[in-house]
């Protein structure tokens, strides 16, 4: 009696413990974010001119997706992908654009709104970033580039719609 309350005990552990043993319903690793934005070609040029990410691909919501799919009431869009590197295992950054601002005010903190309010990225070397960003007159935020630790500093800045982007890194 006393072995078999052993075994359902065990089998109840390995069952509740077997999820953390790598099991998942995934098919990938990464969480692709779709952004919209207010100028296409504004947010392109500061991902891919002031951050360094790359265009990989592009693709277009139709009308009658957006709507079955209840992305949008209908109204057809195209999505832009950047990536930090060409490659299967990077992050898609999907970008689409209705022409149109948001009908939320540009936040100045991360504590200013709920929702997704920032992207952490990491960098083999700031200074590249930096010296572009300065040129595009993007605003750093706080007083950034700031030191995190002997070996990486940290560096705030928004992109053209007021999303943080908070990289860390080595200055070189």
């Amino acid at each position: 009696m006393l072995a078999r309350k052993c075994v359902k005990i065990t089998l109840f552990i390995i069952g509740c413990a077997l999820p953390s043993f790598g099991q998942s319903n995934f098919t990938s690793k990464t969480i692709g974010v779709g952004v919209v934005v207010a100028d296409i070609d504004r947010s392109v040029d500061f991902y891919v001119n002031g951050i360094g990410m790359v265009k990989t691909g592009s693709f277009t919501i139709n009308e009658d997706f957006g709507k079955r799919s209840g992305l949008t009431n209908g109204v057809a869009t195209n999505v832009t992908i950047l990536k930090l590197e060409n490659s299967p295992e990077a992050t898609d950054w999907k970008l689409m654009s209705f022409n149109k601002n948001g009908s939320h005010p540009k936040p100045t903190y991360i504590q200013d709104d709920t929702g997704m309010q920032y992207i952490t990225i990491q960098v083999k070397a700031l200074q590249p970033i930096i010296d572009r960003l300065k040129q595009m007159k993007v605003n750093f935020l706080g007083s950034t580039p700031t030191p995190l630790n002997a070996k990486a500093h940290f560096v705030f800045v928004q992109d053209p719609d007021g999303n943080f982007i908070e990289l860390i890194g080595p200055l070189q």
